[in-house]
């Protein structure tokens, strides 16, 4: 395995990951005591609205559709190598 699929596929693991996290953890119940910590009250507030809750979360669908295109890009030229 090349250097350069090492990369790729260390790419696309983190695009997973930190779109999994990204998109369930402001609607989990850990969200609301994460949030606690943070020591202004105005930003707590803030953090806690649905709007920035769906940002986050959109931010996650972003990774997750990131890595599934490098993953089909990897796929495809895998595929295109063996018929050659």
């Amino acid at each position: 395995m090349r250097l350069d699929s090492l990369g790729r596929i260390l790419f696309i693991l983190y695009c997973i990951e930190a779109g999994a996290i990204l998109l369930l953890l402001p609607w989990g119940g850990g969200w609301e005591r994460l949030i606690l910590h943070v020591p202004d009250p105005q930003l707590q507030e803030y953090l806690l609205k649905p709007v920035v809750r769906g940002l986050l979360s959109g931010f996650g669908v972003i990774h997750l559709v990131w890595a599934a295109h490098d993953l089909d890009l990897m796929a495809l030229k895998r595929r295109s190598r063996q018929s050659s």
